[in-house]
């Protein structure tokens, strides 16, 4: 016989995927589905998508995870939807609610010139006092920059600028709306005072018009309409609430949620997010301040480039027959510190706390006795250092840390995570999420429509402390490791020159 669970839907508009999971009022993960789409680079940098990929996925999607669920003898009373997604991607709609051309991703690294444009123009200062940011170009802004400069007649039709989780949410309510920790990303947002920046907006000659109401992540800002219920297969009426961004819906699925607990992630890129109960700004601008998805907090956050993404180098380009669980294992055999071997793990550029766009992946100190497991080794040190650099900014500003909360596919690494423990000198609090952003857009859900969510939403983690004989050799090497990069930094961009 067939069971009714009260139950939240999130779902998570990724890069390469609609993921959707289904939490019951209690807080099991009832069960979960994914379709994917591709990514076009038209040309070398260019990294674009069709919205209308991401509704396709997300009607597959929903409908695969209700008739899962139903064949398993589970029936969802679906009380809630939560959203969370890529951030900074750009999507342009006309007067009529119809999508212009192409979002332009949050990879997409055509919009160096328009990032460098405002900077020289407005100053780094002005811009972070405005919205605590500098303009990078991943941020949404330098894309319509780029529309305006290169597209003018598509500029021209624009009415309405949107995030890719905004769209979706859009197509399923038939209301628009922003919601601050995503609009954070759009370097068009007053962070410190929640609203949209109207003194960055004059200045930029950007109609504040363009940009949808604001709310809170957890308010209900439309309901399911009969047509998107008709093809996602749920009921009409359903209440959707405004959800975030990728990394703020991540922490609040991680239970990050007050000060005094980061959170690390070991994802293809890595992650050092901390909560503050006021906005922390960096003057440098080496960190990101963007408003949480719970109401009247906001995070600092640090971004390795390349961090599980450098070990994915390695196996891929260096190792191909091996397994990650070899190469860990032939890292285990080799004495920290890889025996003098040292890694940068630059191989995309980096953004905390160089902010280079030009630093590269570097090998320091290799000998005829280093093997695949230094190698291996010195990759996994070099991203726990890069990481601890992140921290360190943090630090430097008065974030406070009383637990440092990893996840991702990296800390699934015992040895790496006791290596990251041991630089960081600070156990480690290690936590297997699976479900990763779509879960903390599910927890969204819960808040905004009064379900009770407690302590037992979270899986509690496992303690990783610091090797005693590691730590302080580790400190050692981080000099060296920083040494390193202040010494090429001027050699980076030179590198450019003989890349044909």
């Amino acid at each position: 016989m067939a069971a009714t669970v009260t139950a939240v839907i999130g779902m998570d508009i990724g890069t390469s995927a609609v993921k959707t999971v289904a939490v019951a009022h209690d807080g099991r993960v009832l069960g979960s589905a994914s379709v994917g789409y591709t990514l076009s680079s038209p040309r070398s940098g260019w990294a674009e998508q069709d919205p209308e990929d991401w509704w396709q996925a997300t009607v597959q999607a929903l409908r695969d995870l209700v008739e899962r669920l139903g064949r398993d003898g589970t029936v969802l009373d679906v009380v809630g939807i939560g959203l969370t997604g890529q951030m900074h991607g750009l999507v342009l709609l006309d007067a009529d609610g119809a999508v212009i051309r192409p979002s332009i991703l949050w990879c997409d690294v055509r919009t160096a010139a328009e990032a460098e444009a405002l900077e020289r123009e407005m100053g780094r200062a002005q811009i972070i006092r405005w919205t605590e940011n500098p303009p990078l170009p991943n941020f949404t802004l330098t894309k319509l920059l780029w529309v305006r400069r290169h597209e003018p007649e598509a500029y021209a039709r624009t009415h309405v600028i949107l995030n890719p989780k905004d769209y979706v949410r859009y197509r399923l309510t038939g209301d628009l709306h922003a919601e601050y920790s995503d609009a954070s990303g759009t370097l068009l947002l007053d962070v410190a005072r929640r609203r949209w920046s109207s003194e960055l907006c004059d200045a930029v000659k950007v109609p504040q018009a363009w940009l949808p109401p604001l709310a809170e992540s957890t308010d209900v800002v439309g309901r399911l309409t009969p047509e998107a219920a008709a093809a996602v297969g749920l009921p009409a009426g359903i209440p959707v609430v405004a959800g975030a961004g990728d990394q703020a819906a991540g922490a609040v699925g991680l239970g990050v949620h007050h000060p005094g607990v980061v959170s690390v992630i070991f994802g293809t890129s890595g992650v050092v997010l901390a909560p503050t109960d006021a906005p922390v700004r960096d003057e440098v601008g080496c960190l990101h301040t963007f408003c949480h998805g719970l109401p009247d907090r906001w995070f600092v956050m640090g971004v390795t480039q390349s961090a599980g993404g450098s070990l994915q180098w390695l196996r891929d380009q260096v190792f191909p027959a091996e397994s990650y669980d070899s190469l860990m294992e032939r890292a285990a055999a080799v004495p920290a510190g890889a025996e003098g071997l040292t890694f940068l793990p630059y191989l995309m550029g980096e953004r905390t706390p160089h902010l280079d766009p030009y630093a590269r992946g570097v090998w320091l100190g290799m000998d005829w006795r280093h093997g695949p497991g230094h190698l291996a080794r010195s990759v996994i040190e070099g991203v726990s250092f890069s990481l601890y650099d992140c921290w360190q900014v943090m630090d430097r500003l008065g974030v406070p840390a009383q637990v440092f909360r990893a996840s991702g596919g990296g800390a699934r690494s015992a040895l790496w995570m006791r290596i990251f423990a041991s630089v960081l000198q600070h156990p480690v609090e290690v936590v297997h999420a699976s479900h990763g952003p779509a879960f903390g857009a599910a927890v969204l859900a819960a808040m905004g429509t009064g379900i009770p969510v407690d302590d037992a939403w979270w899986n509690a983690g496992t303690t990783v402390e610091p090797d005693p004989a590691w730590a302080g050799m580790y400190s050692r090497r981080h000099q060296l490791y920083a040494e390193t990069y202040r010494r090429l930094r001027d050699l980076f961009p030179a590198l450019l020159d003989h890349a044909e």
